[in-house]
Formats: C-alpha cells, sequence, structure tokens
C-alpha cells in the first residue's frame, strides 16, 4: 500500500485534527492509499491469505455448515487482505488478524454512514458551519472523497471491533469509527477515522461515567 498526497482531503484534515470543542476533542484523519504492494506489503499479504484459507480449511473439517460465503472467492479474500494491510498502515504498532477483522467490517451504504456522521460529528458540523462557513462539513467531505475515490463506484466498509480489537479505545477513545472507500476500479483507498476525547479525564471523571453520559446523549437525539 503506497500513500498517497490527496490536497482534496488536507483541508478536513486540517479542521479535523485536534478539535476542541470545550468538554470533549474531536479527532478525525483521512488518508489515501493505492493498493499497490509496497514495503512488506507483499509478504505480509502473502501471511493474511494463508491465514484467510487455513481458516476456510479447518471450517469444512470441523464444522458441518458451510464457511462464510464472502471469504470463499478469491476477489472477496483479496479485497479483505487490502482493508486489512490499510489498517496496519493505519495503526503500524498493532496486529491485525485478517480473520479477527473480517468479523468486525460491515459493508456499508452512503446513507447508513451518513446517518452515523450526523450522530457523532454534530458538534464537529456545528462548529465547521460557524468557522469555516459555505458548503457544510458532511458536503465538503462528499466533494473530496468524490475526488479522490469516485464514490458512484466505491464499495463502503465499516470497521467496528469490540473494545479488545480497537487500538482507539485502547488509546481512551469515547468513540470510534474507522470507514474505508474502496475503489476496485482505481485500487485507491481512502480511509476516514474520527473519535472523541474526552477533555475532563484529567479532571478525575471516570471514563465509564462519561461514556455513559455521551451515549445518553446520543440516544435522547437519535429518531428510533
Amino acid at each position: 500500500m503506497k500513500f498517497l498526497e490527496c490536497a482534496a482531503l488536507d483541508r478536513l484534515n486540517d479542521f479535523l485534527d485536534n478539535l476542541n470543542l470545550g468538554e470533549r476533542t474531536i479527532k478525525g484523519c483521512l488518508e489515501a492509499y493505492s493498493c499497490k504492494h509496497a514495503g512488506t506489503d507483499k509478504k505480509l499479504s502473502i501471511s493474511l491469505e494463508t491465514e484467510i484459507l487455513d481458516y476456510l480449511g479447518k471450517s469444512s473439517d470441523t464444522d458441518s455448515s458451510s464457511p462464510d460465503q464472502t471469504l470463499l472467492t478469491r476477489t472477496s479474500r483479496k479485497t479483505l487482505v487490502y482493508l486489512v494491510l490499510t489498517l496496519y498502515h493505519i495503526y503500524p504498532d498493532y496486529d491485525f488478524s485478517a480473520v479477527k477483522a473480517h468479523q468486525f467490517f460491515s459493508e456499508e451504504s452512503w446513507d447508513s454512514f451518513k446517518q452515523i456522521f450526523d450522530t457523532y460529528m454534530c458538534e464537529a458540523s456545528k462548529e465547521w458551519a460557524e468557522t469555516v462557513g459555505g458548503t457544510s462539513l458532511l458536503d465538503t467531505l462528499f466533494k473530496a472523497l468524490d475526488e479522490v475515490v469516485k464514490l458512484a463506484d466505491c464499495e463502503i466498509y465499516g470497521y467496528v471491533p469490540d473494545s479488545e480489537a480497537d487500538p482507539l479505545l485502547e488509546s481512551g477513545a469515547i468513540w470510534s469509527f474507522n470507514f474505508l472507500f474502496y475503489n476496485r476500479k482505481l485500487k485507491r483507498i481512502v480511509t476516514f477515522r474520527f473519535s472523541c476525547f474526552s477533555n475532563l479525564i484529567a479532571d478525575g471523571l471516570l471514563v465509564d461515567d462519561i461514556h455513559n453520559e455521551y451515549d445518553e446523549e446520543i440516544f435522547t437525539d437519535m429518531d428510533i
């Protein structure tokens, strides 16, 4: 995977880098990668595919039910390898298992992504409107992603692991999201990760209390 410099993403990264909103800080980052192997990627991709094939072999030997259909085709396995390689580049100090990561990937639509963004990035969007103005934060994001990976041709994946497999939560985040926008034709992936950290931890509040308080706010605002 090769990191790509993209001016279209820089403006958003400048805004989302350590965005202080009083009691909370939002941290967001967009990065673009070419799906061409670079450095140790080839060796790692072989290792990841071997892990997947071993898992499929063991599943067929020990379970009468068929293994996960999404891993049976070479194209699907290749996509998973690209996604996991991208995670390795985002979090170089974290060891990802392809099979375990597969359990936490979900295929999303732009509408489902938008719902999550609108819910969790509401305060950031308001700050953008007040300090930047013009086109909304979401629309600016849409245009930037479309310029880099052509959203109409993209597959969108969310990576939402449990706490044991989330490197951001290990760093003290209240919540975090990772989305990967994959254009198979262009062989390009854009990652968008955004997370929320409390500015009150230094004042002695427990992280669990902050989580509960934030969850109550989110679900109060959501139309269920």
